[in-house]
């Protein structure tokens, strides 16, 4: 298979692209809690492309990035990025990841210069001219100590230190908190100039628009669970049905959250909230094996979802 990517500055064609990122089941609980903090969770995210991990504070997008990156150990499932494995192959992973934390700890007293000078030495893998590119590109205070900083540009330094070895796989945790909307676009144009280079990349976010900005394909994370995935970019249709459905036997509702060709979204009292899962001709087929009280449908777009169905009614 072949694939074709847009840059800001060019056209760059990738063939047979393997996989980057891999969760299989992966599940976390924390201490003695009875629910997971993360929930069966599977994802496939492919070189050369942007992610959007979408959640309100507390749906568990954190502590997935934190089992990546193996700062957590998992309860059950596993993880590989670029085809290792992300617990037993930690340290040979880290040689593939730019990682930036969501909120972003550095040396005080350090000057921005020599962090950047120690990280490149760590890493072991260095582009030192794509380094000064990034510096110019967002106007990186590097003289000065890193406490003297303000929030925004310490993040800079931030992102700077993820991008600026040029890595396979980019995890990064919203990552354009605190920077303006110039430099917001600088980081779109350096995101997307990573996935032309073959990188792929994971983002969590608040941010819908940031995410229809800049994603190929974006995952809705709820309570732990990833409840809805969505490829939005080159122009594909944000635009999906959705079912409110009052069954006639209650006891059917089971049943009807596992039907094919559905996707459920929520509960609301009596009634159920689906999506129609690809065409909507085999959804209607499957909800009509159900006795159904009451039925009504409506179009949502990709921020209805996140807004209507995203908040904690469940």
């Amino acid at each position: 298979m072949t694939l074709v990517y847009q840059t800001p500055t060019k056209r760059i064609i990738r063939s047979n692209m393997a996989a980057s990122i891999i969760t299989s089941k992966l599940t976390k609980y924390y201490g003695r809690d009875k629910t997971p903090a993360l929930d069966s969770l599977d994802l496939h995210i492919k070189a050369g492309e942007v992610y959007g991990f979408l959640g309100a504070n507390g749906a568990g997008k954190s502590t997935t990035i934190r089992l990546l990156m193996n700062f957590l150990q998992p309860t059950s499932g596993s993880a590989q990025i670029a085809g290792l494995d992300a617990v037993r192959d930690t340290v040979a992973v880290k040689k593939h990841v730019g990682y930036l934390a969501g909120d972003v700890a550095l040396y005080p007293k350090t000057t921005g210069h020599e962090l950047l000078d120690y990280l490149a030495r760590l890493q072991g893998s260095m582009a030192p001219e794509y380094r000064a590119t990034l510096e110019k590109r967002f106007e990186v205070e590097t003289a000065k100590p890193i406490g003297s900083l303000s929030k925004g540009n310490r993040q800079k330094i931030g992102i700077l230190q993820a991008f600026m070895h040029r890595p396979d796989v980019l995890i990064l945790d919203e990552p354009t908190s605190g920077l303006d909307p110039l430099m917001q676009e600088a980081f779109y144009d350096t995101v997307l100039e990573a996935r032309a280079h073959g990188a792929a990349v994971l983002m969590s976010s608040h941010n819908l628009a940031e995410a229809q900005r800049v994603c190929d394909r974006i995952g809705i994370i709820k309570h732990g669970k990833l409840i809805h995935e969505q490829i939005i970019g080159g122009g594909a249709e944000l635009v999906k049905t959705t079912f409110r459905i009052v069954l006639e036997h209650p006891a059917d509702a089971a049943r009807l959250k596992k039907a094919p060709h559905l996707t459920f979204i929520s509960d609301e009292g009596p009634a159920m909230i689906l999506q129609a899962t690809d065409a909507l001709g085999p959804a209607l087929k499957s909800l009509s094996q159900f006795d159904i009280h009451s039925f009504s449908t409506q179009q949502l777009s990709l921020e209805d979802e996140f807004l209507d169905f995203y908040g904690d009614k469940s």
